[in-house]
């Protein structure tokens, strides 16, 4: 249960330990060093110089490795888990999309079920649920069948039915949904604005009421409007003048290069959070995917780096990996390595509330770690001290 990492560049929040070592024990880091310590009966990595950091945390994602959290069974979960893993994603949110309520509870039992399971992939930090009380206009690629307006009755009847819940997402304007934002502050969920029409006085009372996060910002929510002759600043204005944290899906499609500067020069590194919001088809050869479940999801084709609707007209989910993320932040939007990692881990685990325990390489905190090269290739990713995937080397 002793790990050793050496020779490595270690990254801190806010630097870098060139020729350090990180030891772990029983899961948890011990300690980060200058230079080379003994460590008796440990395992040793040589990180041969490479980038050692936190691992990376995705707190929207619905599947990769052709399969999608809504796909109904436990090796759904699991697969997807270890599919990120590879791209050093360490811990994740599992993410719905619309569906009846039915399906919904089906996948919060799964979930448990897959939790219980999961030791070979990125650990599961509870559920999002994404939908279904969004705005019809702002749907995305939503299914319009199963979207509608909080009901007390049906949340409640969820709220009740699982504890695995971590987040939720809704758009703030439609009739209900403050009081709904309310609930969810009051059993400690994380409330998120999305797919939402709001204008900046809805914005205002859904932050002051626990929607403090936004959702994949830019995608499938208002800007600036025009009602009877008079501007309206939309949700994505409010995002920035809000002391709000967002979430951005940085695979360079979703948001170019100017709208990835953009975003980073106004919310900096600790209000933003790198999300994939990756389909099933992440990590998977490009061409026809489905987006959702296979029993009732949507047909759609993987090209270019992205999933996009048969006709072409509209992006239809995110095909990205954590390392492409923090690649993009640093080579599109010219972030620091520093601040991309950070944006990765430490943020996310900020906003998901399990900063006491995961997001950087700190004595105390769990040894969940990525190594990765200067061209933020993954090497290795270890989960609580376990190494759960290695590159395989090339041999002659």
């Amino acid at each position: 249960m002793k790990l050793k990492i050496t020779n490595a560049t270690i990254i801190t929040p806010y630097r870098y330990i060139r020729n350090g070592t990180v030891i772990v024990e029983n899961g948890v880091i011990l300690g980060i060093h200058q230079g080379n310590i003994d460590f008796l009966d440990a395992e040793t990595i040589d990180a041969a110089g490479n980038y050692v950091a936190p691992g990376f945390i995705d707190l929207h994602i619905h599947g990769g490795g052709n399969h999608d959290f809504m796909d109904g069974s436990v090796e759904a979960f699991l697969g997807i888990a270890e599919t990120h893993a590879k791209y050093g994603t360490t811990a994740m949110v599992p993410t719905t999309l619309t569906s009846e309520k039915e399906d919904l509870l089906e996948t919060l039992d799964l979930y448990e079920k897959a939790n219980a399971l999961n030791t070979k992939g990125a650990q599961f930090l509870g559920m999002h649920l994404e939908g279904p009380y969004f705005a019809l206009s702002q749907r995305g690629a939503q299914d319009p069948r199963y979207i509608r307006n909080p009901d007390p009755a049906e949340y409640e009847e969820v709220l009740a039915y699982s504890s695995s819940i971590a987040r939720w997402s809704a758009a703030p304007e439609l009739p209900g949904a403050i009081d709904f934002g309310k609930r969810l502050k009051q059993k400690g969920i994380l409330a998120a604005v999305a797919h939402t029409d709001a204008i900046y006085e809805d914005v205002l009372e859904a932050y002051e009421n626990g929607y403090t996060l936004a959702t994949h910002l830019y995608s499938a929510m208002s800007g600036v409007t025009r009602r009877n002759a008079f501007r309206y600043a939309g949700t994505i204005e409010s995002a920035f003048l809000l002391d709000m944290d967002v979430e951005i899906i940085a695979d360079g499609l979703h948001l170019p290069a100017p709208l990835l500067k953009l975003i980073y020069k106004i919310k900096g590194p600790d209000r933003i959070a790198l999300i994939t919001d990756a389909m099933r088809a992440a990590g998977m050869p490009e061409g026809e995917s489905t987006l959702g479940s296979l029993k009732n999801g949507l047909k759609v084709i993987v090209e270019d780096g992205v999933a996009k609707l048969p006709d072409r007209t509209s992006f239809a989910g995110s095909v990205s990996t954590a390392d492409r993320l923090v690649r993009n932040m640093v080579q599109m939007a010219d972030v620091s390595l520093l601040d991309a990692v950070r944006m990765m881990s430490a943020t996310p685990a900020r906003i998901m509330g399990v900063d006491g325990s995961k997001g950087t390489l700190v004595a105390g905190k769990d040894a969940d770690i990525v190594i990765f090269n200067e061209n933020i290739e993954v090497q290795t990713t270890i989960v609580r001290g376990k190494v759960i995937y290695q590159k395989e080397k090339n041999t002659i």
